[in-house]
């Protein structure tokens, strides 16, 4: 597979994943049978593709010499902050960790998604 095909994969996975665990985080904070470690690892494993993604997106971008579309590289990188600001506030707030992370795993989704159909340009 090319770096190009792993960087969509990846991409595409950034966005599913990251909806699906906020959502999951989002119903947990009213139901509680769903608040589980496995929430936690979930959600982890999801803001570490992002950073994944994030470092694929450069190694591709210098070995392959394109430049990426419009400021694709803006929003990639603003998804990878929120990551870590979302980690950051995640002890500051306790009561509301699980909505922390709904919301923000949606955010990310959405920031991924407004990356994968930026305008050549």
């Amino acid at each position: 597979m090319s770096l190009a095909a792993l960087h969509t994969v990846l991409g595409w996975t950034v966005v599913v994943t990251s909806g699906l665990v906020g959502l999951w985080a989002l119903t947990a904070h009213w139901v509680e049978g769903l608040r589980s470690r496995w929430l936690w690892w979930v959600t982890a494993t999801s803001q570490v593709v992002v950073g994944l993604q994030v470092i694929l997106g450069v190694v591709f971008q210098q070995s392959s010499g394109r430049e990426a579309p419009g400021i694709h590289e803006f929003y990639g990188f603003l998804t990878l902050i929120s990551v870590a600001i979302l980690y950051s506030y995640r002890l500051q707030i306790p009561k509301w960790r699980f909505l922390l992370y709904g919301f923000g795993g949606l955010f990310i989704m959405g920031l991924a998604l407004r990356t994968v159909f930026l305008p050549d340009g």
